[in-house]
């Protein structure tokens, strides 16, 4: 998988990819969240990237993401919620 937004290859943990099977998100469905999804930085290199689904009942999905040389998924959430 490659990021259009970061310009760098995605490497998805297996920890987010044992959530993505759990929470059913697709391996498009994670770019889309990356590429066309609203962030929000907690530094220079971490992430929370985040969009909503209308096809899906479960609120946001979520992408923790790290910027190194690639773009490191470390987990994927459903029902997320943006705080102040």
């Amino acid at each position: 998988m490659h990021s259009t937004r970061f310009d760098r290859a995605i490497i998805v943990t297996r920890h987010a990819a044992q959530r993505m099977a759990e929470r059913a998100i697709s391996e498009t469905d994670l770019v889309t969240v990356i590429d066309r999804g609203k962030t929000r930085y907690h530094d220079a290199t971490h992430l929370w990237a985040y969009r909503h689904f209308p096809a899906r009942n479960d609120n946001l999905v979520c992408a923790v993401l790290v910027l190194e040389d690639v773009v490191v998924v470390k987990t994927v959430m459903h029902h997320f919620e943006l705080e102040g």
